[in-house]
């Protein structure tokens, strides 16, 4: 299998980009999430994580919202990319956009939501969301699906639609603060454009990687 990545627009150069990497994500997703656009879901994106022995992990989440000082995904406190992070708060993000042959990649540090943060994302959830939040011990061993259904089916009980579901406190966001963000266009014969910016104190650099 060998795909020959092609691109329309003269591929990647330094001038095209804008000053700030958020800058430059906001304009590519921007066109990732266009209408007509190849990709399902342009914000689902590959969370890397590593415990304190350095062990890695990986899963798909989706980014729920981003602006100048980073990226922003939700999940339960108790799962296993949040006790990674608790302890070695250095992560990876990929945001795989095959389809029109780019990569956004992005190494920084994870901070949690303040908790007024997480609630107003918390209330935007559909209500079925919402009791899905309470329902997953998220990455707990479960006996059988059985199980997770009848928990479900109580919280649907307890809090029918139309009624205010509690936020809970196992659950909630993390900011990945950018310390490094690389745009890749693929490019024929395996020549991509890779351009990265790097923090270096208060300003970006921009540097171009070798494929």
């Amino acid at each position: 299998m060998r795909e020959q990545y092609r691109t329309h627009d003269g591929g990647l150069h330094e001038s095209d980009l804008d000053p700030h990497p958020m800058q430059q994500f906001t304009r590519w997703f921007k066109q990732a999430a266009a209408p007509g656009s190849p990709l399902a879901e342009p914000n689902a994106m590959v969370v890397s994580t590593a415990d304190a022995e350095g062990r890695p992990s990986s899963r798909t989440v989706l980014l729920k919202s981003y602006d100048d000082e980073g990226f922003v995904f939700y999940t339960n406190y108790g799962s296993r990319k949040a006790h990674e992070l608790a302890v070695n708060a250095h992560v990876a993000l990929l945001f795989p956009w095959h389809p029109v042959s780019r990569q956004v990649l992005v190494t920084g540090t994870a901070e949690r939501t303040s908790r007024e943060e997480t609630e107003a994302y918390f209330r935007s959830r559909p209500h079925g969301s919402q009791l899905g939040a309470w329902a997953s011990e998220q990455s707990a061993v479960l006996a059988s699906r059985d199980e997770l259904d009848a928990g479900y089916a109580e919280l649907t009980r307890r809090y029918p639609a139309g009624t205010e579901v509690p936020v809970p406190d196992h659950w909630g966001g993390f900011r990945v603060r950018p310390e490094a963000v690389e745009f890749w266009q693929g490019r024929e014969n395996r020549l991509h454009d890779r351009l990265r910016y790097v923090l270096a104190g208060p300003a970006w650099r921009v540097e171009r990687l070798s494929p």
